[in-house]
């Protein structure tokens, strides 16, 4: 693994990790770090940084779902097209062209089923490439971009009684 790869899997797991604290992690000059850092933020491999936050934890829990968008593509664009006319609403967390029986994966977050609902048939049936969509709720979140998302430790043991 190089320097650069080095740098990204360790800000990857960790957006606050200071140039210092990887600089020593990794051995190499903190101006080093910081210029690559730069380069890597300015040529675009590094998008942004994130915070991962358990919203079930608060009281603006939302709704997550999983879009499966099957689409005609369209001459000359293909899937991007439709893709863009997709994600850029603010309820869109993400959008995958996938392989398989669908075309498009959209990950929503919406603050309740009813508002996912119509934001599917509102926003993204309608459009003249969608073909179909399929919804799937999440349920449960158990591990998130490599994050696990721990409950309180319980005991599962049965009582014996004599």
């Amino acid at each position: 693994m190089g320097r650069k790869e080095e740098i990204l899997s360790l800000l990857e797991r960790n957006a606050k990790l200071t140039s210092e604290e990887i600089a020593v992690m990794i051995g190499r000059p903190i101006d080093e770090v910081e210029k690559t850092i730069a380069n890597m933020e300015n040529s675009q491999v590094i998008l942004g940084y994130h915070t991962l936050v358990n919203w079930e934890r608060t009281a603006s829990a939302s709704v997550t779902a999983l879009i499966e968008v099957r689409v005609t593509p369209q001459r000359d664009m293909g899937f991007d097209h439709v893709a863009r006319r997709i994600y850029r609403y603010p309820q869109v967390q993400s959008c995958y062209l996938m392989s398989g029986g669908f075309d498009l994966m959209v990950i929503v977050e919406d603050k309740g089923l009813k508002d996912v609902a119509m934001f599917v048939s509102e926003k993204i049936a309608p459009l003249d490439s969608v073909l179909s969509t399929r919804t799937h709720f999440v349920l449960k979140k158990y591990k998130m971009n490599g994050t696990e998302f721990n409950e309180q430790a319980s005991d599962h043991r049965e009582a014996v009684v004599l």
